[in-house]
């Protein structure tokens, strides 16, 4: 079925419909709400919520080609993720500057010999804070603009969280490549 067969055919209630849209999206949503969530039982609440929220908004969505429909479920589940962390007041916390390791000029690891699971593993320890704008700059490829607004902070502290979860990641980076040497 196509991505327009399968969209028309939610919008209508077709619970088969609705059962292949999950069957086809779920995974790459549940890892989604896992980078946001940190914790695998949230990001499982998270993907349930989502998928509600889709569900009851679908007749909101309008295909705009191919990636279209993957694009638009990521957008809604990333928005239900942040709802959560706004809710839990979890986006306030972080560290203090004096508490990050100082990085001098140089380049960064190179973390192609670290797996993926050991990567999201650091992402998922990043203080929600750190981790949200991470998520949102990096995966979701969101400006600094578009994450302040969503957040209700300013750009500046955006650029900042971003900056600090990249000193974080680096130095649990480092510390992983010292392991393994």
């Amino acid at each position: 079925m196509t991505e327009t067969e399968l969209t028309d055919r939610c919008k209508t209630g077709d619970n088969l419909a609705r059962k292949e849209l999950y069957e086809r999206f779920a995974e790459r949503m549940l890892c989604l709400c896992y980078r946001y969530a940190g914790d695998e039982e949230t990001a499982h609440d998270l993907l349930h919520d989502g998928f509600l929220k889709v569900f009851s908004s679908i007749s909101s969505f309008t295909y705009r080609g191919e990636g279209s429909l993957r694009a638009w479920l990521s957008r809604v589940f990333a928005n239900v993720s942040l709802e959560y962390l706004r809710h839990k007041d979890l986006l306030r916390d972080g560290l203090p500057l004096d508490e990050l390791p100082e990085l001098p000029d140089e380049e960064e690891p190179d973390a192609n010999g670290l797996s993926m699971d050991i990567l999201m593993a650091f992402v998922a320890e990043l203080p929600p804070g750190y981790r949200t704008v991470f998520n949102l700059y990096v995966f979701e490829r969101w400006s600094h603009k578009e994450i302040a607004h969503s957040l209700h902070i300013n750009e500046a502290s955006s650029a900042s969280q971003l900056n600090r979860a990249r000193r974080l990641l680096v130095t649990r980076i480092k510390e992983q490549l010292k392991k393994t040497e």
